[in-house]
């Protein structure tokens, strides 16, 4: 059977990436040129300026990726890239550098949603086995999604606020780490003990989750320590905050395994390279015997080569878009 090459971009957020995939799980080529150093001058990512450095980068990355792979763009099948959710700014240039490229090259154009890309990471890990559960954890999403065949999305539950990873960094700038403050928050946690009383963030029987209530409660904590004149100790807090939020995703995650009998769990997102919550699901799977799956560290994050690994069973499945189509800042997974 003749193998199948796509070209795929990611540029929703601050991640310039292209890559080169083939049949779906052979990583050929990726770049990613990240933005981190820049936007963490400003603790948060700026979405104006986040857009300008796409632009100026762009055209390099996609010529560093072709030359990695040793291919030309008549060597590809089809071009695949992110359409949404993300910064419109960002996912524009994205999508118009992929349109430009299928139109002078006559080649196929693949929209792939951004969960759906997280997801598929995991095939460059191990073939994706049905039916599965998968928790997306990242910076803009805290998904719960059912899959029973390739390309088959079902949202049981997500989010009804903040993302996890946006509580993270949130709680991170309250007691002044540095952005990105997820990771670091996750080391802390690590270096301290649960001493500090907060609340279970929505502990009841849905597959939704909040996590605006646990970041209030932080920072109302250290308002009032501060007021009384007591210090923080941060390593403690991170702990407590994390123990508290891990706990409701893996709570809710084994549920919603045990009520739909699914036996295979995926992790995909920027959260799941979080320590904290691989060592608690590896625990309780294991407990279970569910068979887990977390992506390596290098496909955690916004990439290309999850856009390609998604976009080859989207472009099997003849899901392509004439040149009309355009980036969606917000779009629910189908």
């Amino acid at each position: 059977m003749k193998d199948t090459y796509i070209l795929a971009f990611e540029s929703s957020c601050d991640e310039t990436s292209v890559s080169i995939i083939k049949n779906g799980h052979d990583e050929i080529a990726t770049v990613v040129l990240t933005q981190m150093d820049i936007h963490a001058l400003y603790g948060g990512v700026v979405p104006e300026i986040a857009s300008r450095h796409h632009v100026e980068s762009i055209t390099i990355v996609i010529e560093e990726c072709l030359n990695k792979a040793g291919m030309k763009i008549e060597d590809i099948d089809a071009i695949a890239v992110t359409y949404g959710p993300g910064l419109i700014g960002s996912l524009l240039v994205g999508m118009q550098a992929a349109k430009t490229l299928a139109y002078l090259y006559n080649k196929p154009l693949v929209p792939v949603h951004h969960i759906a890309g997280h997801i598929y990471a995991n095939n460059l890990v191990q073939p994706m086995e049905f039916p599965l559960i998968a928790l997306v954890v990242s910076g803009g999403h805290t998904d719960l999604v059912l899959m029973e065949e390739d390309y088959s999305f079902k949202r049981i539950g997500g989010t009804l606020d903040d993302a996890i990873g946006e509580a993270y960094d949130k709680v991170a700038r309250v007691i002044n780490v540095p952005y990105p403050g997820g990771p670091l928050i996750d080391k802390m946690a690590f270096e301290g003990e649960d001493t500090y009383k907060l609340p279970i963030p929505l502990d009841d029987d849905s597959y939704n989750f909040s996590f605006s209530g646990i970041k209030s409660a932080v920072i109302n904590l250290v308002h009032n320590e501060e007021q009384r004149g007591n210090k923080i100790i941060k390593e403690n807090l991170a702990c407590s905050f994390q123990n508290r939020v891990t706990d409701i995703l893996v709570k809710k995650t084994m549920k919603a395994l045990k009520e739909y009998n699914v036996h295979n769990l995926i992790v995909a997102g920027g959260v799941a390279a979080n320590k904290g919550l691989r060592s608690k699901l590896e625990k309780e799977c294991k407990l279970e015997n569910i068979k887990l799956c977390v992506p390596d560290i290098k496909y955690c994050t916004d990439n290309a080569a999850m856009i390609g690994a998604a976009g080859y069973y989207a472009y099997k499945l003849g899901r392509t878009a004439d040149l009309n189509i355009n980036s969606k800042a917000n779009d629910s997974l189908k």
